[in-house]
């Protein structure tokens, strides 16, 4: 199914209609890649909660923070269903910090973004191996780079459809959702931490701060950590082809 007919045969849906479509239709080829951000919770409610097929990864980097594992953990005792993890390939890690050391990505964006690349964009490659489309929870309002992402977007560089079911929610209607739903979410969100990575990474932000601040806070670079790049750039924006 390409992309402009499930533009239009879901134009509308909420959240759970959504994903159920994509449900029918994929089934296991569609991939839903968490981190156990607000958003990424939000969704996995919305797919375990309808029992769906919909296969749900995640990316164990090694350096993630001891709320996120808990996290991890208790969503797993919360919906009793599988979350599929990658790890980076040992012995790319094991050189990069061999030649490097444990912290290097505080010295250069290239030694941050090399060690993104092992730790995070080649085990997503594997993830999603076979996939057909990748969900995401990519919310418009988490960075000026993403304000004109499309809801439906090509990635040539994985050759699969990226969908972005809660691209348009605000701050406080993910928020709303969690607490209707009841979902288990990490307490770092009530500590000033909207976007939460690595936690050498990531700091809580100050008021009026963008809300990836946090991320990589020591860089004038652009908030991402490539997976969401093509060609050296964010995903195309709305109405392109490619």
């Amino acid at each position: 199914m390409n992309r402009e007919k499930l533009e239009i045969e879901m134009k509308g849906l909420g959240l759970e209609a959504s994903l159920a479509y994509l449900d029918r239709e994929f089934g296991a080829k569609a991939v839903f890649s968490t981190s156990f951000g607000l958003e990424d919770q939000a969704i996995t409610h919305a797919i375990h909660s309808q029992n769906l097929n919909i296969r749900i990864a995640t990316l164990d980097t090694g350096r993630l923070f001891r709320e996120t594992y808990e996290l991890w953990q208790l969503t797993n005792q919360t919906y009793g269903k599988p979350i599929d993890t990658y790890f980076p390939n040992a012995s790319q890690l094991e050189s990069f910090l061999n030649q490097k050391g444990p912290d290097s990505f505080y010295d250069s964006v290239e030694n941050r973004k090399e060690c993104c690349h092992i730790r995070k964009v080649i085990p997503l490659d594997r993830a999603l191996q076979g996939a057909e489309i990748w969900i995401t929870g990519i919310r418009k309002e988490q960075s000026g780079f993403r304000t004109e992402m499309a809801q439906f977007e090509e990635d040539p560089s994985k050759q699969v459809l990226k969908y972005h079911p809660i691209l348009d929610w605000t701050w406080e209607d993910t928020w709303d959702y969690i607490k209707k739903n009841k979902v288990p979410y990490n307490p770092l969100h009530e500590k000033g931490y909207p976007s939460i990575g690595c936690a050498p990474c990531t700091r809580a932000i100050e008021p009026g701060e963008d809300f990836r601040a946090g991320r990589w806070w020591w860089e004038n670079s652009a908030k991402e950590c490539g997976l969401h790049w093509v060609d050296g750039k964010l995903s195309p924006k709305k109405g392109s082809k490619s």
